[in-house]
């Protein structure tokens, strides 16, 4: 949990700290690269250190994430300029990548079926609790010390964790047994081809239609070098002894089926993430803070949602439990754009509370299916497979919900009364600082920015309501109906088995 804290709390803690930061250190134009270059980091290094923690054991790529981490922390503490915090972030992010993947391979690793989802909805409570308190910290400390204690603080939770790890944390010498029988290889031809394809790739989609136009040329040339990394990795996965990501993970229905529907996860978790926040405060008038919390509520309901979900998929089965919760989520998406103009707080604060009570019964059960359908030797790299494609969804939803975005505003600004039409701002975030300053706009064009924002968001909503869409389309079509259980996941047959007695009647090959 100290671990997983080390990542959850820094992909919060320094968004209200920016205009410090920018003060000191300049680089306003280029500061988005702060948040772009660490979740690039992190997203490309997960389906390498699945392979590796395979390959070596958790515990090493665990130890070396957290040092590394910590490194690019201090690092990170020292800079000088801009483009120098902005490289400590990337370093910060080839960390965190070995971080995110391996803890929750060593919750499969350590707990049967059973115990899972208590375990998973802790480290789920770490990403709700630094939802909460890593904005309200990060803002503390940039007003009352120094922004550079935002980087400081990891050292000592960091130091904790990895006493604790080097202590207490001993694999299973017998679990790894078939790992050391044979002598280690590492493809790093495909390792490489991974990082320069996924990095264009992220790249194009992250500052597309931001740092520059979709059709510009530096759009083009990424997504042109981007294709030809994936079909490099390709070719060299296909002759490799030991691929990074290996044809099993897409031959196998119930790993295929997951990554896609943890991939439409991603793409429908821009909406609330990126654009309720911009509802909450152009739409309700809110505060920065009251527009956290109309978020925050989602990141409540989620873990007790997922610790809860066992007794529903023990039931009724791994694939009807999370097609039942992407189900209630696609519904409750929907219900967004029917919320009233300009409504109360409390309503958006309500479908969050659901939206996060539905996705707790779709993730964590199709996490738990899949590391229970492997073995040890197979875990790391499926688990770091899902994650890397809910990873690589949220990044193509950033692109595309945002060009709806702006799709929708512009056609709303196009269309604005001749009256009210000259002065009025070209785009989201410029609406946003514009209907900030009071006495700026007149009242019937504040009210008419107000509503072309609300309707904005509401198309949002239904393209997440869409995604959720495609995600229940990959379970019906692609799940099998029963999830296959590992023997390595069975344990014994009195204990832990009775866990996936409700998987196993369709069991397949142990690993298939």
């Amino acid at each position: 949990m100290l671990g997983m804290a080390l990542v959850a709390l820094d992909s919060t803690i320094i968004a209200t700290a920016i205009p410090q930061i920018v003060g000191d250190l300049g680089g306003f134009a280029v500061f988005s690269w702060l948040f772009s270059g660490y979740l690039l980091a992190v997203t490309v290094t997960l389906p390498v250190y699945g392979k590796l923690s395979d390959t070596f054991g958790r515990r090493p790529i665990l130890i070396a994430g957290i040092a590394l981490f910590l490194v690019g922390s201090l690092a990170c503490a020292g800079a000088w300029s801009m483009a120098s915090l902005i490289a400590f972030r990337v370093l910060q992010g080839l960390g965190g990548g070995a971080l995110q993947g391996t803890v929750q391979t060593i919750a499969a690793d350590l707990y049967p079926m059973a115990e899972r989802p208590r375990i998973q909805a802790r480290l789920s409570s770490v990403w709700a609790t630094s939802a909460v308190a890593g904005p309200a910290l990060g803002g503390l400390l940039a007003t009352y010390a120094d922004w550079r204690w935002i980087f400081l603080v990891n050292v000592p939770v960091g130091a904790v964790a990895l006493w604790l790890i080097v202590r207490h944390f001993h694999e299973d010498a017998r679990a790894r047994r078939g790992t050391r029988d044979r002598r280690p290889r590492v493809d790093w031809p495909g390792a490489l081809a991974i990082f320069a394809g996924g990095g264009l790739l992220l790249t194009a989609l992250v500052q597309g239609g931001v740092a520059w136009p979709w059709l510009s040329t530096p759009s083009l040339l990424l997504l042109a070098g981007s294709a030809v990394g994936a079909a490099a990795t390709v070719l060299i996965e296909r002759r490799a002894a030991e691929p990074i990501i290996p044809g099993w993970v897409w031959r196998r229905r119930t790993i295929a089926a997951v990554n896609l529907a943890l991939g439409a996860l991603g793409l429908l978790m821009v909406a609330p993430t990126v654009f309720l926040p911009t509802y909450a405060q152009t739409v309700l008038g809110l505060s920065p803070t009251a527009a956290g919390f109309v978020l925050s509520v989602m990141t409540l309901s989620w873990p007790v949602s997922a610790a809860l979900s066992s007794h529903v998929y023990r039931r009724t089965g791994i694939r009807t439990c999370a097609m039942l919760g992407i189900g209630a989520a696609g519904a409750t998406l929907l219900a967004f754009p029917l919320l009233p103009y300009p409504g109360a707080a409390w309503q958006p604060a309500l479908i969050m509370l659901a939206l996060g009570a539905a996705l707790g019964l779709f993730q964590l059960p199709l996490i738990i299916g899949v590391q229970s359908s492997v073995g040890y030797a197979e875990r790391g790299t499926a688990t770091a497979s899902i994650l890397f494609c809910r990873q690589v969804g949220q990044s193509v939803g950033a692109a595309l919900f945002g060009a709806l975005a702006n799709a929708t505003l512009n056609d709303r600004l196009a269309h604005a009364p001749a009256d009210i039409r000259p002065g009025l701002p070209g785009d989201l975030d410029a609406v946003s600082h514009a209907l900030e300053q009071s006495g700026a706009l007149t009242a019937r064009a504040t009210d008419y920015l107000r509503r072309a924002v609300d309707a904005t968001v509401d198309h949002v909503y239904l393209g997440a309501a869409a995604a959720a869409a495609l995600a229940l389309i990959a379970l019906v079509l692609l799940a099998p109906r029963h999830f296959p259980v590992h023997a390595d996941a069975r344990g014994d047959r009195d204990g832990r088995a009775r866990a996936g007695e409700a998987e196993s009647a369709g069991e397949a090959a142990p690993g298939r």
